[in-house]
């Protein structure tokens, strides 16, 4: 009986995977990815879009526990409010139907508009608004949402008022020039107020405001800046000038102050005569700060440049630009002459020139205005054009640089070498601190240290601002790419970050996190990684928060170089101890956390499974699998994947994948693909969707259609790249055919 019932099973099985179907091209566009991820800020709700090739997105909402809530066809965007209490999306029109329309050469403004998706968690009710151009949400509060229409409601021909003789006068109607019409709703009441002909709009980040530019609702009347506070329900009037353009509207983040650039000229002057101004609570109307008279030679504020402020409120920072080259209007097209006169020796190629050209048109120099003094200090300039702010744009120094002396010399070497100083925000005062730095140079948090890697001497340094100190902290240290194997200086491995008060620098090296004492230089290694070739990096769960906690606890990503396997790990700073907290063969993604809890959204992969959305606590023992995006992956034949070692030429111990077809026979033989390019076994679970590509190729679709593929890592040496491929390679591949399957 049981060798019947053994007969029984093995048939059944083969008829099962003789179902089972090989990927084709035309299977690649019913796979789905996942889009545009979020978690709500309680962590109870996931929104993501599903988008199939080139197909419609499908919008989804579920509980952190995987049950469905609500799903739409072409939606995509999704966001939630910060109360956690709606979620928003844009409604997009049938692709396929607009590509008809296109074909019959409809013009723009007849194509289907977007609609914005309002959907009530709580109720579960979905409210739909037609024919929106964008809409905006708070950031740190919630209640309110605004959009603008496409255009008005047409008027009611029986409401027109006959009794007039003369010539109605024509109807200022909306669009680009005039502004849109924006709507302000209170989302629990459904209340709300039309704001028409507006150009722009923003929301404190914190405070319960919104600012907005109309150009006016008739013949320009009342065109100009307002503030709507929504606390007092008291709308104000911020400037009014008649036919003016506005740029970079922006509020400091609790909404008390605002900052915005005017063109308030009605002639086709071509330099613009562009104003700053600046308005706080109390003040009747906005003041200008400068221009159009330049400050400092022949600067004036920039219409381009961003205006924002210091997070403590402080200063306002906008931008200087130099007049822009016009064009004499007094000759003929004719007359004017088209040619480009190259030389040898331009810093920049003309190629590049060209690509850049409307950078170097829009450049400005980042100045400040000091709010308590009313002093207006530029701090880049054309000597260090490029400016980083400490502290949020609380620190005293900025840090300026200029790659300008290196320019030409960048062309042959490849490295993009700096010179770095320290610009004092109060008077402008600058002092040159760093000189042909090639590596990242940055600002620590508080603005304390100017900190890097210097790339040629492949060190870690900081610099103590007050006390004017330069420090070299990993001299002589593994600090950089151990592997590295191309004639280029190496790189970091990176920083995980500052902790509190800029206290201390948490550099990584290949496998562990390291703290340094950016005074003393002393270090001190707070993970052991290097004992199992396991790899700890930091994950930044709070994108505002600047700084390492020094009391913990830290998350970590993981990955063991030996199988690849990775997951996460929780850091005790307090007592250097690490806990493994998830591991396994699979890729594990980088955790987004709830705003207002400790749900973390996360994916997991491998060769097999799809990286669909899953939901965990911060300890990990109970997670929700969120999508599963691709069900279909079960009616095709996929295959497996392994590491495979041998030893080159040379005799180096080497790594590759083997990628094997479904139901692999090792008394068969097998077609192989050999497909190489530097070292890729670190990506052994990576999920291959099946999708075309270029410059390599889709393991998951050949090994279905019954390929091997392997894929050797190879290591270079200085001068002999192709000996050196050869050397990995081959003896790889011959290793494989030894077994007797290929």
């Amino acid at each position: 009986m049981k060798p019947i019932f053994a007969a029984f099973l093995m048939i059944f099985a083969s008829a099962v995977f003789s179902q089972k179907k090989a990927l084709d091209h035309a299977d690649f566009n019913i796979w789905n990815t996942i889009e545009n991820e979020e978690i709500s800020p309680d962590g109870r709700y996931v929104i993501y879009s599903l988008e199939q090739g080139e197909a419609d997105q499908f919008l989804k909402i579920k509980q952190s526990e995987g049950t469905p809530v609500f799903s739409y066809d072409r939606a995509e965007k999704g966001k939630f409010t910060y109360d956690s209490r709606y979620a928003l999306f844009t409604i997009k029109a049938w692709k396929d139907s607009v590509m008809e329309m296109n074909r019959r050469k409809v013009k723009k403004k007849d194509l289907p508009k977007d609609s914005l998706g309002i959907y009530n968690l709580a109720g579960g009710t979905l409210e739909k608004i037609a024919r929106i151009r964008g809409y905006r949400i708070p950031e740190h509060w919630a209640g309110y949402i605004a959009y603008q229409v496409e255009e008005a409601s047409e008027e009611n021909p029986a409401e027109k008022d006959t009794t007039q003789k003369q010539e109605p006068k024509k109807a200022k109607k909306p669009g680009k020039k005039n502004g849109y019409h924006l709507v302000l709703r209170e989302l629990a009441s459904g209340r709300q107020d039309t704001f028409k002909f507006v150009t722009d709009y923003h929301f404190a980040k914190k405070g319960k405001r919104l600012a907005f530019v109309t150009t006016g609702e008739e013949e320009d009347a009342g065109a100009g800046v307002y503030v709507l506070d929504l606390e007092k329900e008291l709308l104000k009037t911020v400037h009014l000038a008649k036919n003016a353009k506005y740029y970079k509207l922006n509020f400091s983040d609790s909404g008390t102050h605002l900052g915005f650039i005017a063109d308030e000229d009605t002639t086709k002057v071509q330099i613009r005569p562009t104003r700053l101004y600046y308005w706080t609570e109390g003040m009747k109307a906005a003041e200008q700060v400068a221009g159009p008279v330049p400050l400092d030679g022949d600067l004036r504020p920039s219409r381009y440049a961003e205006v924002h402020f210091s997070k403590d409120e402080s200063r306002m920072y906008f931008g200087l630009a130099a007049p822009p080259v016009v064009r004499d209007t007094s000759l003929l097209p004719e007359e004017i002459v088209n040619v480009e006169v190259w030389t040898y020796d331009e810093p920049r190629l003309y190629t590049v020139q060209e690509m850049q050209v409307k950078n170097d048109t829009v450049k400005a120099y980042t100045s400040v205005f000091h709010l308590p003094s009313g002093n207006i200090q530029q701090l880049a300039t054309e000597a260090y054009p490029d400016l980083t702010l400490g502290a949020e744009g609380n620190a005293s120094f900025a840090l300026v640089s200029t790659g300008a002396p290196y320019d030409l010399e960048r062309q042959w070497t490849g490295l993009r070498a700096r010179d770095y100083a320290l610009v004092k925000l109060e008077d402008g005062s600058t002092q040159k601190i760093l000189t042909g730095v090639a590596g990242r140079v940055s600002l620590s948090p508080a603005g304390s240290y100017v900190f890097g890697y210097d790339l040629m001497d492949s060190t870690w340094i900081t610099y103590n601002i007050p006390a004017q100190d330069l420090k070299v902290l990993t001299k002589g240290q593994l600090f950089y790419n151990e592997l590295h194997d191309t004639p280029s200086p190496p790189w970091p491995y990176g920083v995980a970050g500052w902790t509190e008060k800029d206290k201390d620098l948490i550099l990584y090296d290949r496998y562990d996190l390291w703290k340094f004492d950016p005074e003393t230089g002393a270090s001190e290694r707070l993970t052991r990684g290097r004992e199992t070739q396991t790899v700890y990096r930091y994950i930044t769960l709070d994108k505002e928060q600047k700084y390492l906690d020094p009391r913990g606890p830290w998350l970590l990503t993981t990955f063991n170089e030996n199988d690849k396997g990775s997951g996460y790990a929780t850091f005790d700073p307090r007592r250097n101890t690490v806990g493994q907290l998830i591991s396994g063969p699979y890729r594990y993604g980088i955790p987004k956390k709830a705003k207002e809890s400790d749900k973390l959204l996360f994916t997991r992969e491998s060769f097999k499974e799809f990286p669909d959305l899953h939901v965990s606590d911060m300890d990990f023992k109970t997670q929700a699998r969120i999508s599963q995006a691709n069900p279909q992956q079960e009616n095709y034949s996929w295959g497996t994947i392994e590491l495979v070692k041998w030893n080159s030429l040379d005799g180096k111990e080497l790594t590759g994948m083997l990628v094997k077809p479904e139901g692999f026979d090792p008394s068969k033989k097998y077609p192989m693909i050999v497909n190489f390019y530097e070292k890729s076994s670190d990506r052994l679970h990576r999920h291959w969707t099946p999708s075309p590509g270029r410059s390599t190729i889709n393991y998951s679709f050949y090994a279905s259609r019954g390929y091997l593929i392997f894929n050797p890592d190879v290591y270079y040496r200085t001068g002999y790249p192709g000996e050196s491929a050869y050397n990995c390679v081959i003896p790889g591949v011959t290793s494989l055919i030894e077994k007797g399957f290929v």
